[in-house]
């Protein structure tokens, strides 16, 4: 019997091979879309998965409140120590501090060999937290100063082999410092994105605020995790926790702090904290079962359409003594044949495309990651689920065909149910292409009112460049004239970052105009010289600018820093200002402009001349021959500091890198759309093919009696027209809903307009009717002589 199944589904498919194709080429995209999505979900899903204690390790965070509430990922310096030393919760605890683009050197045949590397500087007890494993199987011990661990990635790259303990390295042209383990290459899933680790004791001479043990003030790129014992909670530590801001930081009662524990598995998912958001990988889940589900919607309505070329063959069936189980089966092997087929070749599309989609988002899924127990349930689950939901509804609609009807051929035009059922099936299909078409209007829109908006501040043609951290005040000075004196460059500012995509964004306490008690708001720090806001081009709305000083105990606020004080722009010039241990005079109001990313609002921000605090060179050049400019550049470094590595970076460019997470989501909701659109076509031409061959002695005697092409054109689409306006009436609704609500994550966001929906309910009408138009038209223009001659 099961044989038989086998041998007629093959038959049947075989018979009626273009829907046959249809569904399989369907099928295969949903399926192949969905692999990619799975291994996107599950890279994300297996972060910290591979430590030994990864259930009680956890990462110490703040939840700071100043006027507003803002997460840190951080915690003040003086914290870790504290819980290691005066308490009994954790078995380990430890802190690491990132800095980027820090200078190593290594000697080969007598010359000297630069790279430029993100280093992390770890705890002792870092290694004893987290698992990660040494090519010598031992466990890497950072106890002493001047000593690093390093991945063989890097040494491989440095040293062009793996094991290279005992090799030394400078560090940043300073101290010399020794490799005293080699880590395996580390995966992607795991928060640490760096290949060389470098003694806590070393942290010092780049930041000695990191290295220290204040309670005052948080730094974003220091973190703290804990081992907690076996026997303690969370929740025990968190309220233990409560007690520090009192008892270590009397001091700052305007600032209030909570620190709060976030399990390792979790934080890759915490949006607050600056990771990935869940939500997004919950929406990639979701397309994906709607991929498959638009396939399989596909199958249905043709398998249901098709129940005319089948009638008689059930009737006759029927009358030879099929009952409906077997009959009901038969279709349940024909659906299944066509799931499998399409399950292989969606590994294979899977196979084609995964490279682009790795590229896209950095990481390094692979097909082998599938070879696994939990990958082969779900294909089976998915192949199940697929055939039985596909085939159930035919096999039960084409089973309850009364032979009577079916041997005369007239099941077909009183089954008026399965019709009805095809055009909901049709609406569900076209509903979810106008949503994914109105989401990828609105994602595309909100980037480029981010990036292509008005700043606030001249960011074209600006170049940054890193200081290094011996410079002088005098070292300043001499470069930023020799870098004036180059042809095409009109300005040149030595500050601590530039506006907006800072490398460094310092927020601190301030106390205006003598009050005994710091405001109830932080200030953004931007320590630049007397060139800063000329060379971006920052509008004053009151006062003036610095004086050319070296130090200066003048400042410069913003509007939003005036309107947070609650007086006019006027009055607050000449007020007295304390930050940072700085107390200056406020000389001048310039106008907002946004420092951050358009998710958070424009913050109060406080202008100095420091040059203590400078870190990097702003430079505005011309349009002109920039390569030639940057190449003088390029000359003039090397001159003045030949032990660093030139590199440097157009502002623009970093202000649209912190929308790279958004960009790449608009890239695949614009796949995602049209692999709808696609799959929906599929089907539409499918059903119009069918549609076209039992209408085609009709459409003959139309022609023979008149009828134009235009109109047998209309005959055919006007139904599916109807359909798509229900659709967008449905759609419409729920594409604002979902839009509206990723919209809320921008302090600053595009307005949602009408003519969204309306472009996206004419694409899907368009697209529909050139699918039907070539069809119909074929059709339509055949010779009715041809068509009629049976008659």
């Amino acid at each position: 019997m099961i044989r038989n199944y086998f041998k007629i589904a093959w038959r049947n498919l075989t018979k009626r091979k273009v829907f046959t194709a249809i569904n399989i080429l369907g099928l295969a995209i949903g399926f192949g879309s969905s692999i990619i999505i799975y291994l996107f979900l599950n890279y994300h899903f297996s972060f910290e998965k591979f430590h030994a204690n990864a259930d009680r390790i956890y990462r110490i965070d703040t939840e700071e409140t100043r006027g507003t509430v803002n997460h840190i990922p951080s915690v003040p310096p003086g914290l870790a120590n504290t819980l290691r030393d005066d308490y009994d919760y954790a078995e380990k605890v430890a802190k690491i501090v990132w800095k980027e683009n820090l200078v190593l050197s290594i000697t080969k045949n007598t010359s000297r060999v630069k790279y430029k590397e993100n280093v992390a500087f770890v705890e002792d007890g870092f290694f004893d937290i987290f698992s990660f494993p040494t090519i010598s199987g031992g466990k890497p011990v950072l106890s002493q100063p001047n000593t690093a661990v390093i991945t063989e990635k890097k040494a491989l790259k440095m040293f062009g082999r793996r094991n290279v303990t005992g090799e030394v390295f400078k560090l940043d042209n300073d101290k010399v410092i020794e490799i005293v383990g080699v880590l395996k290459d580390l995966p992607k899933s795991t928060f640490l994105k760096t290949g060389v680790l470098v003694a806590f004791e070393n942290l010092n001479s780049f930041n000695s605020f990191e290295a220290g043990e204040s309670w005052y003030g948080i730094s974003g790129g220091l973190n703290c995790f804990a081992l907690l014992k076996p026997d303690v909670k969370k929740e025990t530590l968190e309220t233990a926790l409560l007690e520090f801001p009192e008892k270590y930081r009397a001091n700052d009662p305007t600032t209030k702090h909570i620190y709060k524990l976030h399990a390792l598995n979790d934080i890759h998912f915490m949006k607050d904290y600056g990771d990935v958001d869940a939500k997004f990988l919950i929406l990639f889940g979701i397309i994906g079962l709607f991929l498959i589900g638009i396939a399989a919607i596909n199958f249905i309505n043709i398998s249901t359409a098709l129940s005319s070329y089948r009638s008689r063959e059930i009737g006759i069936r029927k009358v030879l003594g099929s009952i409906k189980q077997h009959l009901f089966w038969q279709f349940i092997v024909e659906t299944f044949l066509i799931s499998l087929m399409a399950i292989l070749l969606g590994v294979l599309m899977a196979a084609i495309f995964l490279p682009a989609f790795n590229t896209l988002f950095n990481i390094e899924l692979s097909l082998k990651t599938l070879l696994n127990v939990q990958f082969f349930g779900m294909i089976l689950l998915l192949l199940g689920v697929v055939t039985f939901l596909s085939g159930s509804y035919p096999g039960i609609l084409m089973s309850r065909i009364l032979p009577v009807l079916a041997l005369k051929g007239s099941f077909f035009q009183k089954n008026t149910k399965g019709i009805s059922t095809r055009k909901v099936l049709v609406v569900a299909q076209f509903s979810i292409s106008i949503i994914l078409i109105v989401a990828t209007i609105v994602v595309s829109k909100q980037i480029d009112y981010a990036v292509n908006s008005d700043l606030g501040f001249d960011k074209d043609q600006v170049a940054m460049l890193s200081l290094p951290k011996t410079i002088d005040k005098v070292q300043q000075q001499s470069l930023k004239g020799r870098l004036k004196n180059i042809s095409g460059v009109k300005e040149v500012s030595m500050c601590l970052s530039s506006p907006g995509a800072a490398t460094s964004n310092w927020y601190s306490t301030v106390n205006y105009d003598n009050r005994p008690e710091a405001e109830k708001f932080q200030v953004s720090l931007k320590p630049g010289d007397e060139d800063y806001l000329k060379l971006y081009d920052v509008s004053f709305v009151a006062g003036r600018n610095f004086f050319k000083k070296e130090y200066s105990n003048e400042m410069i606020v913003n509007e939003q820093f005036v309107e947070k004080i609650g007086v006019t722009s006027e009055a607050i010039l000449g007020k007295k200002l304390s930050v940072n241990g700085v107390t200056g005079n406020i000389v001048g109001v310039i106008k907002d402009f946004h420092n951050e990313k358009f998710t958070r609002g424009i913050s109060a921000m406080v202008f100095t001349l420091n040059t203590e605090w400078y870190s990097e060179i702003s430079l505005k050049i011309s349009h002109r021959d920039t390569k030639s400019i940057m190449a003088d550049i390029d000359r003039e470094w090397i001159q003045a500091f030949p032990d660093y590595i030139f590199e440097y970076r157009f502002l623009d460019d970093r202000i649209n890198q912190q929308y790279r997470t958004e960009q790449r989501y608009l890239f695949l909701s614009k796949v995602f759309s049209g692999l709808a659109i696609l799959i929906g076509c599929l089907g539409i031409y499918g059903l119009i093919l069918f549609f076209a061959n039992q209408r085609i002695k009709e459409v003959g005697i139309r022609k023979v009696l008149g009828s134009s092409v235009g109109h047998i054109l209309s005959l055919f689409s006007v139904d599916f027209l109807k359909l798509i306006l229900i659709a967008g009436a449905i759609a419409t609704p729920v594409a604002w809903y979902l839009t509206e609500q990723w919209l809320q994550g921008y302090a600053y966001r595009t307005k949602i307009q009408w003519w969204y929906f309306v472009i996206a309910i004419v694409l899907v009408m368009l697209i529909t009717l050139v699918t039907i138009s070539y069809q119909t038209i074929k059709v339509a223009i055949a010779n009715p002589v041809k068509s009629l001659r049976t008659e």
